[in-house]
Parts: C-alpha cells; sequence; structure tokens
C-alpha cells in the first residue's frame, strides 16, 4: 500500500496516461463562414436584387443614369420607411393590414388640424404623431387583451380608418381631399425636413432616402445589440416559452405596433409635404406592399426570423421592377405579374437558404 502511495505522490501533472475523451476544441465549435452567410435572412433578397438590377441594366436603356438611380431610390424608400417597422412586426409574429390607410390618416390629420385650427403645421404634425402613436397602441392593445388574431384586429382597424378618412374629410372639408396648406406657417420648414430634395453631383436625391436608411439602422441596431431586440425575436418564435422565461409578450407587440405607427407618420408628414393636400382615398392596398418587401427581404409568415436590412433590400427590389419596367417601355400592367412571381421565387430561395444553413455544418 505504501508503494502505492509513494507511486501516487510521485506522479507529476504531465505524468497522467492519456484519456480516451476527445479534448474539447473551441475552434471546432465555431460557425464555418458559409454557415454563417448562408443564415443570414436577407441573403435572398440581395442575391435577387443583384439580378434583377443586372437584367434591367441590360433591358432598360438609361437604367444605370444618375437620375434614374435617384428615382430608383426614392420609390424604394417610400416602401422602405415603412417595410422596416413592418418587418420588425412580423418578425415578432404578428402582421399590420392598417398599414397602409395609417399613412393617409397622419396625413389627413394633420393637414386638417392645421388648417381648422389655423395652428402652425408644425403643430398639425405634432398632434398627428399622438393620436396616430395612439392607433398603433390601440391595435396592440386589442391584440394582447383580446388574444384575437392580428388579421383580425387590425382588418377591423384598416376597415374603421378606411371610414373615417373619408367620413371626416368631407364632413369637415365638403370634399375628398383636404384644402391647401402651403401658405401656411410652418411649412416650408415641415416641407424641408420630409419631402426636400438634396442635390448631389448635380443629381437630385429626395430627403425620404435619409428617413428610410436611418430607420434601417435604427432598426438593426434594435435587433441585434438590444435586449428588445432578444425579445422581439423570442415573443416570434415562441410567445409562450418567452413568456415563461419573463420577457413582456404584452409590451413588446404593443411597442411593435407603435413602430409600424410610427413609420406611419413619417410617411404621412412626407405624403401632406409634398403635395400640400391629401387625397382621404390614399393608401388601401398598400399594406400588402409593405408585407411584400418584408417577406422578399427574408422575413417568415410564422415569426422569429428577419432582418431590418432584408426588408430595405425588399423595398430596393420593389423600386427598381416598379421603375425598370418604365424604363425598359414596357407595359405596367405586367408590374404585378413580376412582383408576384419576385414574392413566390423569394419566400422559396429564402426557405432554401434557412434549410441549408442548417443543414451545413
Amino acid at each position: 500500500m505504501s508503494a502505492t502511495i509513494d507511486k501516487t505522490a510521485d506522479e507529476k501533472p504531465g505524468d497522467e496516461k492519456p484519456s480516451n475523451e476527445k479534448p474539447s476544441d473551441e475552434r471546432i465549435l465555431q460557425t464555418s463562414p458559409l454557415k454563417k452567410l448562408l443564415s443570414r435572412p436577407e441573403l435572398g433578397s440581395v442575391v435577387g436584387a443583384l439580378a434583377v438590377f443586372v437584367f434591367f441594366a441590360c433591358a432598360a436603356d438609361g437604367f444605370l443614369n444618375a437620375a434614374s438611380l435617384s428615382t430608383v431610390l426614392y420609390a424604394s424608400s417610400t416602401i422602405g420607411i415603412m417595410a422596416v417597422p413592418v418587418a420588425l412586426l412580423m418578425i415578432g409574429g404578428e402582421f399590420d393590414l392598417s398599414a397602409g390607410v395609417l399613412v393617409t390618416s397622419s396625413a389627413l390629420i394633420s393637414s386638417m388640424f392645421s388648417y381648422q385650427m389655423t395652428a402652425n403645421t408644425w403643430v398639425g404634425a405634432g398632434v398627428s404623431l399622438l393620436v396616430t402613436l395612439a392607433i398603433g397602441a390601440f391595435n396592440g392593445f386589442m391584440l394582447t387583451r383580446t388574444k384575437l388574431p392580428s388579421f383580425i384586429v387590425t382588418l377591423g382597424t384598416f376597415l374603421m380608418l378606411t371610414g373615417m378618412n373619408l367620413g371626416f374629410t368631407k364632413l369637415i372639408d365638403g370634399t375628398v381631399s383636404t384644402k391647401t396648406i402651403a401658405d401656411m406657417e410652418g411649412f416650408p420648414s415641415a416641407h424641408d425636413v420630409f419631402a426636400s430634395t438634396l442635390t448631389i453631383g448635380g443629381v437630385g436625391f429626395k430627403v425620404t432616402i435619409l428617413w428610410w436608411l436611418g430607420l434601417v439602422a435604427l432598426a438593426s441596431w434594435i435587433l441585434l445589440r438590444t435586449r428588445a431586440g432578444n425579445w422581439i425575436f423570442a415573443v416570434g418564435g415562441n410567445q409562450d416559452a418567452a413568456r415563461a422565461v419573463g420577457v413582456p409578450v404584452a409590451k413588446t407587440k404593443i411597442g411593435l405596433y407603435m413602430g409600424v405607427a410610427f413609420g406611419a407618420w413619417i410617411s404621412g408628414q412626407h405624403l401632406l409635404f409634398s403635395f400640400d393636400s391629401v387625397q382621404s382615398g390614399e393608401g388601401v392596398g398598400n399594406e400588402l406592399i409593405y408585407i411584400i418587401a418584408a417577406v422578399i427581404g427574408g422575413c417568415l409568415i410564422t415569426g422569429g426570423y428577419g432582418s431590418a436590412i432584408g426588408s430595405a433590400v425588399g423595398a430596393l427590389l420593389f423600386g427598381m421592377t416598379s421603375k425598370g419596367i418604365v424604363f425598359a417601355e414596357w407595359n405596367p400592367d405586367w408590374f404585378k405579374f413580376f412582383l408576384g412571381a419576385m414574392l413566390l421565387l423569394a419566400t422559396l430561395l429564402n426557405t432554401w437558404v434557412k434549410k441549408r444553413a442548417e443543414a451545413t455544418t
């Protein structure tokens, strides 16, 4: 026994016999660059955007001109401003059918309040912001309290807003459009913020492009660098499991709907200060375009997957297609055919990319 004890005492740390267990190497556990690339939600939309860009560059004369690209970016930005918050909402597992008419509601409230109260247009814009955010909070509150599907809740809001837009406009202004506010105090500065044109290298770029890029950057930061971003992915993936680990599901969803409302306010003010009056029937059907842009950008209808950058690429695809058809001098009646085809192809490609990412080691 003493020999055994002595032998044990004389052993050094380096004298142990090699075990049959495989050493743990953290490098083996790291994700490969290929898998990281394939796991990006926006990969499919980026590939599609490059293909569409090359196609129209070859098929449409003047598509590559700076002025033409400015037009494409403007068309993309008017969709992208709304596609970004809609994408976040879809990542959170919900969608909003009232987003299109909410843009018009925001513009109408701002215009009619300023005109009827003879107030500075910034006062009207501020009142519009509060009312628009309240409508977004109402959507989220009704969803979380009633447990009804977002389809039913926001369809109801869509119908109510559509009727209110037309009814209040005719009641207050006597027509289906608002009175011009171009000569009112505050209009020039508000126009500069929401509807001005920036000239760079002799080419005009609408300020909505900056609003769009700013929202993409803000949404990406929220999703990837904040606790709220983790909550959004968790709620969209499995809200019951998220609630079990302490995620404030109701507050997260209400916040997402208010985010959509904020995007609608920006878009509504751009609509108003671009044309100084608003048609009450505008916006119907645009909600589907916002959802399509988000889906093309990699968002899943089931929630829990997607990115803000992907929604921007989806909006860019929309802009390139809508303006590329015009530049190519094709019949614009074909636009929705191409839009539907892009939606199907993008969805299939996104599904394939996700499966490849899960299978790649």
